[in-house]
């Protein structure tokens, strides 16, 4: 039976391998830096950070790409990989929010090692105007339609404050953008066919201050009792 091509329409990829992908992607270019051409699933998979099973499983839905006794070529099953989520191409990207989180997005170096170039950085506050952040000269929020329709952008960023983050969304589907990452503290509504990450900091931090205060009461429950003196009389 011959394995479907990576573009087969037909053949469904569960997401919880989707978001597993840029993983692997990432440990893959991490064993290529230090100059590794073959790597075995066990060792891809402690440098991503899963069980080789489920490593296995994941790729298993790309094609056959590993030999057996030699294991994966880092280089091709890294290029497989790209092609599968789409970053052998360069995704034009627009940032709505222009604030300090919009500002360390803007100069973050990794979107385009990663295959997404930043071509418009947008703000509603018209003293923002002009200002040159990361080579990239602020505009007014008006400009979004013309700006998409001269990139052909379908990727928004929205790192606006929470009140202001739906009317983007609103304003970025109703022009043709069909993908949003989401940094604001809030939850958008949009229609279906539409694709939405969120990526909320202060909830990732609560979730580990869970786990430290189940640390830290762990440790008491653990903790020896010291002996209490005996007061009585001899």
């Amino acid at each position: 039976m011959t394995a479907r091509s990576s573009t087969d329409p037909a053949r469904v990829i569960p997401e919880a391998t989707v978001a597993r992908l840029p993983v692997y992607l990432r440990a893959l270019t991490a064993l290529a830096d230090t100059g590794i051409r073959t790597c075995s699933s066990e060792d891809l998979a402690t440098a991503a950070g899963v069980n080789s099973a489920k490593l296995r499983k994941d790729l298993s839905y790309l094609g056959s790409y590993g030999t057996r006794g030699v294991g994966y070529d880092v280089d091709y099953l890294r290029y497989q990989i790209a092609r599968e989520i789409g970053v052998t191409q360069d995704w034009p990207v627009v940032i709505v929010g222009i604030g300090n989180l919009g500002h360390a997005l803007a100069n973050y170096s990794g979107f385009r090692s990663r295959g997404f170039r930043v071509v418009a950085l947008l703000d509603a506050d018209p003293s923002l105007s002009g200002e040159i952040v990361a080579g990239v000269a602020v505009r007014p929020f008006d400009e979004l339609e013309a700006i998409v329709h001269d990139h052909d952008v379908a990727i928004g960023v929205i790192a606006t404050p929470a009140s202001a983050a739906q009317d983007v969304a609103d304003r970025m589907v109703a022009i043709g953008i069909t993908s949003i990452l989401n940094f604001a503290p809030s939850v958008l509504s949009v229609p279906e066919g539409v694709d939405v990450r969120k990526v909320d900091l202060s909830i990732e931090l609560q979730i580990l201050a869970y786990h430290e205060q189940r640390k830290a009461n762990g440790a008491e429950a653990a903790a020896p009792v010291a002996p209490v003196a005996d007061g009585g009389a001899a």
